[in-house]
């Protein structure tokens, strides 16, 4: 009998028609941060079992904006940019778990089917959504990576805006903010076919198995969330801003370890 072949489905003789390749994913990208302070409680709900907040500010939130070209291990979707190309925004908070501090994405959004399947085997929480944020370029009215840029940025699922942000560049910086800094801790769970828990429930630990970046620049950001029916990405309130950061990168991602599996 002859196999099937592909790293998700669907599968096939020759595993072309699967979503993505196999790990390793690369990433080519601008991403513009914005890091605020809201009430410790907000997060403390989005943390499942084992997880416990950060010991130090534990309210800190990024919401960060990613304009990306992806490819696996061949690069050949460069080549077809429509199978490269998303952009993406996505909620991070930080979580600890046996003393150590992790980075947690809590909501996301991405606006190509192929990041979703990344993300179900990642364990992000991705759901389809329209982003847009402003491109730097050295010519014509667009902003430059200088003192004074100014950048805009929009997220909006299932018709309605969620999130929306200017954000103005004021100088170099060290980081690129601390909030989305470390491992990420996410669970990977598919509910069981007979409704009897789960098939599949894991603690896992990634992050980047490779990692480049361009000089960060930080300023300030007028930040304003907004509520929807099915979105609770307005309940992490901005109780107090902490910066803006602005910086080109590339990430490979080639896999996590398992921390626990559930009982």
């Amino acid at each position: 009998m002859t196999g099937v072949r592909g790293f998700l489905p669907p599968k096939s003789a020759t595993g072309r028609s699967a979503i993505v390749p196999a790990p390793p994913w690369h990433y080519s990208g601008d991403l513009l941060t914005v890091e605020y302070r809201t009430d410790p409680a907000r997060v403390r709900e989005l943390l499942p079992e084992p997880l416990e907040l950060a010991p130090d500010d534990p309210g800190a939130v990024a919401l960060i904006w990613a304009d990306w070209q992806s490819c696996g291990a061949d690069t050949t979707e460069l080549l077809d940019p429509v199978r490269a190309q998303y952009k993406e925004c996505f909620a991070v908070v930080r979580c600890a778990y046996r003393g150590r501090t992790y980075s947690r994405c809590a909501y996301i959004w991405v606006d190509k089917d192929f990041a979703i399947a990344r993300g179900i085997h990642q364990g992000y929480p991705k759901k389809l959504g329209s982003i847009h944020l402003t491109r730097p370029h050295p010519y014509g009215p667009a902003p430059r990576i200088e003192p004074g840029a100014v950048f805009g940025a929009t997220l909006a699922a299932a018709d309605r805006r969620l999130a929306q942000a200017v954000v103005t560049l004021r100088e170099p910086s060290e980081t690129n903010g601390f909030v989305n800094a470390h491992p990420m801790a996410h669970h990977r769970q598919l509910p069981a076919i007979d409704g009897k828990g789960l098939a599949l429930d894991e603690l896992i630990a990634s992050g980047a198995a490779a990692f480049e970046g361009g000089q960060a620049w930080r300023g300030e950001a007028d930040l304003a969330l907004f509520e929807a029916p099915t979105e609770e990405l307005a309940a992490l309130t901005i109780d107090e801003p902490i910066g803006a950061y602005y910086r080109q990168v590339g990430v490979t991602w080639n896999g996590g370890t398992l921390l626990e599996r559930g009982l």
